[in-house]
C-alpha cells in the first residue's frame, strides 16, 4: 500500500493543521486539503501507512490512514497483533463536515503523541473523506443544509451519481460503497464508526449516537455485538463525555412532529431513525461486528461540532482499547456460533418499538419571529432563545421484530440470476460455491410469491419492492451453473437478510430479482432464490 500519488501543486500546501483550524472554523477542507494534510504528516515522519480504498466516479482516490504501534502494513500483520481493528469513516454526506475535520486532527494528535495512547492497543483505520466527489460540489451552507450552523461553504449530500451513500450498503451500486466493502472484507474491522451531523430537531445535546438498530445485530450467541455496544459501551461513553469533556450526549433521535407523527395519544416523543441494512452502521453489525453512529448537533457552531466529534471518537477508541479482550471475544464468538450452526432463526422484518422507555429529554426552545432575516443554524421564521427545557418523554430507540425466518442449511441461487447475485454476494464477502454439474438434492424449498408490491415512487433510482408468499417444495436437484451459499460462515446472518425475499431490506427490495422474475417459466424465470434445508449431493471439496 504505497502512499497516494499527489500532484506537485498539492504537495506544496502547508502544514499539520487542518483547514478548519487555520481558518478559525470558517472553512472546511477541500479534497486537496485533506490529501495535502495526510502528505504533510508523512513528510514530518508520522508512523502511518497511507493508501486508497478505491476511486470515486470522478476518479478521485479515497485516502485511508493506518495508525498503530507497532505499525502494520497488511490485514495479516494487523490480525497477528491480536488487537481490535477500528475503522472510522467521515464525510459520507459531504455537507456534514465535522467528521472529516475531527478525524484528521485526531490521527495527527495520536501519531505524534510521545505518550502511550490507544494506538498501543488497537489498529486504527481512518477514512476522512469518503464522499470525495460530493465534497467538491461546494455551495453555500444556507442552500446545501439550511439549518446547519456553518461553515460558509460545504459539499453536497449525495455522491457524483446523486446516490446517498448511506442508503447504498445493500445494493452496493456506488464505487465508494464497493471500495468500502473491499476494505471490510480485507481488514475485517472489529468496530466501524460512521460520522454524521443531524438534520432535524432542536435539542440539548452536543452529539447523539446509536448502535446498529437492526434486531439481527443482537442475536443471542451470534451477532450480539449490537447489544454490547448499546448496553455496555455507549452508556459509559455518555458519562465520560460529560465528566471529561463537558459535552452532553444522548441516543440519536428527533422529536415527533419534527421528523414524523406522534403515536396515538402521545403529545410528544423522542424517536430514532431506521433499522434497515441500507444504513452503514445497521449493515456493519450484521457482519458480526460492532458499529456506532455519531451525529453532531447541526445547530451548534462548527467548531463545537468538530470538538464534540473529536471527543466522542476519542472515547470510543479508548473504550475499545480498554475492553479489547471483550471486543475480540465477541467477534470471535459470533464467527464460531455461525460456523457451529447455533443460529436457528434471523429477524427479517421489524418496526419501531411500541414499548418506549420513559426518559428525561432536553429540548432547545425556539421563538417565532416576524423578521425576514435568518440566524445561522435556525430555520427561517424562528430565532434561538438560549433556553432549554427537560421533560420526561417516551423514548423509542430500538425496534421490535415482526417476522423471523429459520436459518436454513444454505441457499440456492438459480442460474437465471447466478451471475448477478454472485457478483453482489462476493462484494459483500459472502462465500459462494458455483456448481459445474447438476446434483441430487433433498429439502429444496422455493418461494412462491402471492403478492409483489412495488413502491409507486422511485427512491435512489429504484422502486422498492415487498414480497409476500410461502415456501413450497422445489426441484429434486441442484442445476449446473447455480450458486450454493452455506449458512455456516461468518456472514451467514447477512446472507440470510440479503437473499430472503421476505427481508425488509434485501436484494429483492432493490429489484435485483426483477430480471429473473420477468422471464417466462419455460426459460428459467421466477424467483431465483431457494432454500436448502439439507446439504446437496455435490462434491465435498465444494462445501465447508
Amino acid at each position: 500500500m504505497a502512499g497516494l500519488l499527489l500532484p506537485s501543486a498539492v504537495r506544496r500546501l502547508p502544514s499539520q493543521s487542518t483547514r478548519a483550524e487555520r481558518s478559525a472554523y470558517k472553512e472546511t477542507s477541500t479534497y486537496a486539503d485533506v490529501v495535502a494534510f495526510i502528505d504533510s504528516l508523512q513528510r514530518r515522519g508520522a508512523p502511518i501507512v497511507v493508501g486508497s480504498i478505491g476511486q470515486t466516479t470522478q476518479g478521485r482516490d479515497l485516502p485511508f490512514i493506518i495508525a498503530s504501534r507497532p505499525l502494520v502494513h497488511s490485514p495479516a500483520e494487523a490480525k497477528a497483533l491480536g488487537r481490535p481493528i477500528a475503522y472510522v469513516q467521515g464525510n459520507i454526506h459531504a455537507g456534514e463536515v465535522e467528521g472529516k475535520e475531527a478525524l484528521q486532527a485526531l490521527v495527527r494528535d495520536l501519531v505524534f503523541s510521545p505518550k502511550k495512547n490507544v494506538l498501543d492497543s488497537i489498529v486504527l483505520i481512518a477514512v476522512p473523506i469518503y464522499n470525495a466527489d460530493g465534497n467538491e460540489a461546494f455551495g453555500p451552507t444556507t442552500r446545501q443544509r439550511g439549518a446547519q450552523n456553518g461553515p460558509e461553504l460545504i459539499g453536497q449530500r449525495p455522491n457524483a451519481k446523486m446516490l446517498d451513500l448511506n442508503r447504498d450498503y445493500v445494493k452496493a451500486e456506488a464505487p465508494e460503497t464497493r471500495a468500502s466493502l473491499q476494505m471490510f472484507n480485507a481488514w475485517d474491522p472489529d468496530l466501524f464508526v460512521d460520522l454524521h451531523t443531524t438534520d432535524g430537531s432542536y435539542h440539548g445535546y452536543a452529539l447523539t449516537y446509536a448502535p446498529s438498530l437492526h434486531p439481527a445485530a443482537g442475536i443471542r450467541g451470534a451477532t450480539f455485538g449490537g447489544a454490547f455496544v448499546r448496553d455496555s459501551m455507549l452508556p459509559v461513553i455518555r458519562q465520560r463525555m460529560r465528566t471529561r469533556h463537558h459535552f452532553e450526549i444522548f441516543d440519536y433521535g428527533n422529536f415527533t412532529g419534527d421528523e414524523g407523527p406522534a403515536a396515538p395519544g402521545e403529545a410528544k416523543a423522542w424517536s430514532t431513525y431506521d433499522h434497515r441494512a441500507r444504513y452503514g452502521v445497521n449493515y456493519y453489525a450484521l457482519r458480526g461486528r460492532l458499529a456506532v453512529l455519531s451525529e453532531a448537533y447541526s445547530h451548534d457552531p462548527f467548531e463545537r461540532r468538530v470538538k464534540s466529534t473529536y471527543a466522542f471518537v476519542s472515547e470510543l477508541l479508548s473504550m475499545t482499547a480498554q475492553k479489547s479482550r471483550a471486543v475480540l471475544a465477541l467477534t470471535r464468538a459470533s464467527d464460531a456460533a455461525l460456523h457451529a450452526g447455533r443460529v436457528r432463526e434471523v429477524p427479517v422484518r421489524a418496526e419501531l418499538t411500541k414499548k418506549p422507555s420513559m426518559q428525561p429529554v432536553t429540548e432547545e426552545l425556539l421563538e417565532k419571529t416576524d423578521t425576514p432575516s435568518t440566524e445561522l443554524g435556525v430555520r427561517r421564521g424562528y430565532r434561538r432563545t438560549g433556553k432549554f427545557v427537560t421533560n420526561v418523554l417516551p423514548v423509542r430507540d430500538r425496534f421490535d421484530v415482526t417476522r423471523t425466518a429459520p436459518m436454513p442449511w444454505g441457499w440456492l441461487v438459480l442460474p437465471s440470476a447466478s451471475d448477478t447475485l454472485g457478483t453482489l454476494l462476493r462484494l459483500h464477502g459472502v462465500r459462494t460455491v458455483r456448481t459445474t454439474a447438476s446434483a441430487a438434492a433433498e429439502g429444496v424449498e422455493c418461494f412462491a410469491a402471492d403478492s409483489v408490491v412495488a413502491s409507486p415512487r422511485a427512491f435512489q433510482g429504484h422502486r422498492e419492492t415487498r414480497f409476500e408468499g410461502r415456501w413450497v417444495p422445489g426441484p429434486a436437484e441442484v442445476p449446473a451453473n447455480a450458486l450454493i451459499i452455506p449458512s455456516r460462515q461468518p456472514l451467514g446472518v447477512l446472507a440470510q437478510l440479503l437473499l430472503d425475499p421476505t427481508s425488509d431490506d434485501g436484494f429483492g427490495t432493490w429489484n435485483v430479482f426483477d430480471v429473473a422474475l420477468a422471464r417466462p417459466a419455460a426459460e428459467g424465470g421466477g424467483m431465483p432464490v431457494c432454500k436448502l434445508t439439507k446439504a446437496p449431493a455435490v462434491p465435498d471439496r465444494l462445501l465447508p
